[in-house]
């Protein structure tokens, strides 16, 4: 992996959570999800991170199509 990707990653990454962190003190509910591995044709690196929000509010990204689909879904019932 391209150490310039991964920096802006991580830049990503920390305004993700501090997002995440600003949603929970307004009184949000909030789930995370982070990519901690991949293999064969991936479209998001190891790293990444999504945060839903209680009311379906999502931002970043894991993968895509139905894989994220799933996430979503079951971060709302986690939260």
């Amino acid at each position: 992996m391209n150490s310039g990707n991964m920096s802006a990653n991580n830049t990503t990454n920390s305004a993700l959570i501090v997002r995440a962190a600003d949603w929970h003190v307004a009184g949000h509910g909030v789930a995370f999800a982070f990519v901690i591995q991949t293999w064969g044709s991936s479209p998001r690196p190891v790293g990444s991170v999504m945060i839903i929000r209680d009311d379906m509010l999502v931002e970043g990204s894991v993968s895509g199509g139905c894989v994220e689909g799933a996430v979503i879904e079951a971060a709302s019932e986690a939260i």
